[in-house]
């Protein structure tokens, strides 16, 4: 059976907290002084490195959410929105701390000039030799346009895209203006760099106008490596047609079946854009839980994490804010209504398609549905679920993200399941390059 590829999915906040915390073991570690720092971060990239990850992906949002219930008590009392870095700095500081992990921060389309998200991404590119990752997102809450002052709204979902797919089209031919020889560093002659060799032009699109070349020489990889999450329709074809890997969130009454079907979606989509459908890993998210026996396992997962009220409002308040909808406004055990948003439509459209309930979204939410791919189980027992998940979906591989994400929960995985894998040849170990798309596209 073939590689596959391992990420780690997670954010620069107080680990511990948010959407399924608190919890009370998460430590020091969650500590503000610790956290805010950026010393566990570390941590956890030089560990996942030494186990051969293709990358750490670090989502974000950017404003205090207060959709729900009309009020941010929610979401700075779990602290899901309202505490976190900047990922992009992050990404930076962690590059000084590693050598072959791909980084990848989420950058919005719709609150950066593409001039100026072109510059950061080929500078940190530069200072991580080769490493830098952009997750393409287009942006979703109302209150991020009002914080960035681009109106009440957010544009629809449909136009963010397209926005989008004019975004990307200027960032790249701005990575391009430099052909990779133009820096000559000639002494003799006085000449750092051969101006024939460095492209200008003006654009002018539909939504943005720009003006290159950067004023920054082509970075080791031309451009960071392509990361994106998109599960609508819409989503899913500026998936197919821009990124290097794809985050696929699927759920359903078989979620292996879920799983190969948007993988063998974004091959189709590829193929019909003349694209090499080999060239796009699509990963799918997993929360392994890992212990010693499978009954020490079982007891762990039963009881991570719990459903209280706190759960559901904590829950509740991310929904809330990801749709731009108050949902404490409908009932928890009564199947959602069609419901029309300019948010995060993928997920929400396939449990309202499907007659679910808000409840059952929220345990899915939580890391609680069965309808959600499961590792439950000793790093042996999950190392073998993982390769046959992977052999039925033809999958490139997972995105491992977890709660509480601890020391103690690193260690399990890169300790005791990363060395299951590479036992049965499942995953790299030792890093075939040293830039990261090089590395995503080895096998």
């Amino acid at each position: 059976m073939p590689k596959f590829h391992l990420a780690f999915f997670t954010n620069a906040r107080p680990h511990g907290w948010g959407v399924n915390g608190p919890i009370p073991w998460s430590g020091h570690d969650s500590r503000p002084e610790v956290w805010e720092s950026g010393s566990f971060l570390v941590d956890l990239a030089r560990a996942i490195e030494r186990a051969g990850f293709d990358y750490l992906m670090l989502e974000d949002h950017s404003v205090v959410a207060d959709r729900y219930k009309g009020t941010t008590e929610v979401d700075l009392k779990h602290a899901i929105r309202g505490a976190r870095l900047d990922p992009l700095p992050v990404i930076t500081h962690l590059a000084a701390h590693t050598s072959r992990l791909g980084l990848v921060s989420t950058l919005s389309t719709s609150f950066y000039p593409p001039f100026l998200l072109a510059r950061l991404m080929a500078t940190v590119d530069h200072l991580s030799r080769g490493r830098a990752g952009w997750n393409i997102v287009t942006g979703g809450e109302d209150e991020a346009a009002q914080a960035f002052g681009i109106g009440e709204k957010m544009p629809p979902h449909d136009e963010r895209y397209d926005r989008a797919d004019e975004f990307v089209d200027i960032a790249t031919q701005l990575w391009d203006a430099w052909q990779p020889d133009a820096v000559v560093h000639d002494e003799e002659t006085g000449t750092y760099a051969d101006h024939t060799k460095v492209r200008s032009f003006d654009y002018h699109g539909q939504y943005y106008r720009s003006r290159g070349p950067l004023n920054i020489s082509r970075s080791p990889q031309g451009r960071p490596v392509f990361c994106q999450a998109g599960s609508s329709p819409r989503g899913r074809a500026f998936g197919a047609r821009h990124a290097d890997t794809i985050i696929a969130a699927t759920a359903g009454e078989d979620p292996v079946a879920a799983a190969k079907a948007f993988r063998d979606d974004i091959r189709r989509l590829r193929t019909e854009n003349g694209s090499n459908p080999d060239d796009c890993k699509v990963l799918f998210p997993i929360l392994p839980v890992l212990a010693d026996t499978q009954e020490e396992a079982d007891a762990i997962a039963a009881r991570l994490p719990k459903v209280d009220q706190n759960a559901i409002d904590r829950a509740l308040a991310g929904l809330s804010a990801d749709n731009n909808i108050d949902f404490s406004q409908f009932d928890l055990d009564k199947p959602l209504p069609e419901i029309e948003t300019e948010g995060h439509r993928g997920t929400l459209a396939a449990f309202s398609k499907q007659g679910k309930t808000l409840r059952e979204m929220v345990e899915a939410r939580l890391g609680r549905s069965t309808r959600t791919l499961q590792f439950v189980g000793t790093p042996a027992s999950v190392a073998d679920r993982m390769g046959e998940v992977a052999d039925q979906i033809g999958g490139d591989g997972f995105l491992i993200h977890a709660f509480p994400l601890t020391r103690r929960y690193i260690a399990e995985i890169t300790d005791g399941l990363v060395p299951e894998l590479q036992k049965r040849g499942l995953v790299r170990t030792t890093y075939e390059h040293e830039r990261f798309r090089d590395n995503l596209l080895s096998f």
